[in-house]
């Protein structure tokens, strides 16, 4: 399995990225998708998150600016920034939990991607 992230870089602020994840190998589907970020000196934190059915779930201090979303025929996850600030540059990494089968049993399973680097300049 491999969760390749895409789509940062160098923005100035009030500018706008699109990340995207795209998932491969093998299992039976995918539920739920999300965005987390790292920045310097600091702990990792949930962004946003994204359900099978297309609920999604943001961290205050990404709402009404940030867009989850799926694309469930590319298994690819994106996340659309607008009005990005100093304050969200990041490591910013994917993580999906990944549905696969023993003989009967199902096991969903948590795997992450490499990460994409946003830095927003001032």
């Amino acid at each position: 399995v491999q969760l390749q992230a895409s789509g940062g870089g160098l923005v100035q602020a009030g500018g706008s990225l699109r990340l995207s994840c795209a998932v491969s190998g093998s299992f039976f589907m995918i539920g739920d998708m999300r965005w987390y970020r790292q920045a310097p000196g600091k702990e990792r934190e949930l962004v946003a998150a994204i359900t099978t059915g297309g609920s999604t779930h943001y961290a205050d201090f990404v709402k009404d600016r940030f867009t989850i979303s799926r694309d469930g025929a590319k298994n690819t996850v994106y996340l659309q920034m607008n009005s990005l600030k100093p304050e969200d540059t990041a490591v910013y990494y994917c993580n999906a939990a990944l549905l696969s089968y023993s003989g009967t049993q199902g096991t969903y399973r948590h795997y992450w991607g490499k990460g994409t680097l946003v830095t927003v300049s001032s």
